[in-house]
């Protein structure tokens, strides 16, 4: 039986680590829609932390489109260590609430799918490593809209099948002047 406990105990680790993030629980009653909730500019602030102490903050201008079929959305970012990023999602609606997409980082194909108020997306991305092999890790995003337009996006980061880091950040949409 002793040999057993750490075993069973393990499982349950691991299973944990890799689960989905659940829904936010100030997440609004209103279902996200990526075509909707993410066209126009958005301005994102969130932060991104590891196992290992790393820790980034950032920004990100964020500007969406929809042309029917395909939805991108171009993120550049700006860390609060200086470095700055872009990166360009296409996301192709394969089905009712369902998306293949691909991103420069992203290794193979990111999946997203409607699951009730949430949009996931699933992917794989090749994080840089101090060997120059780089360190493949599995990113599922939720996405929610909060109710009063701003779109909360948190993750879980998972190498095999623990949870190595996470991701918050908080979308809010930019108001276009009138002039």
């Amino acid at each position: 039986m002793k040999k057993q406990l750490p075993a069973f105990a393990a499982l349950a680790l691991i299973t944990a680590c890799a689960t989905r993030p659940p829904v936010p629980d100030d997440a609004g009653g209103k279902t996200f829609v990526i075509e909707r909730d993410l066209a126009g500019a958005h301005v994102a602030r969130g932060e991104f932390k590891s196992i290992t102490g790393v820790h980034r903050v950032f920004t990100a201008q964020l500007t969406g489109s929809w042309d029917g079929e395909m939805f991108t959305l171009v993120e550049d970012f700006a860390y609060d260590d200086g470095e700055t990023d872009q990166k360009t999602w296409k996301l192709e609606r394969v089905a009712p609430g369902e998306y293949t997409g691909t991103r420069e980082d992203v290794v193979g194909t990111a999946r997203g799918y409607q699951d009730g108020r949430a949009f996931r997306l699933e992917y794989d991305v090749r994080l840089p490593s101090k060997d120059g092999k780089g360190r493949k890790v599995r990113f599922r995003d939720v996405l929610v809209n909060d109710g009063s337009g701003n779109v909360l996006n948190t993750a879980t980061v998972g190498w095999f099948g623990f949870r190595v880091g996470s991701v918050w950040l908080v979308m809010e949409p930019v108001q276009q002047d009138m002039e």
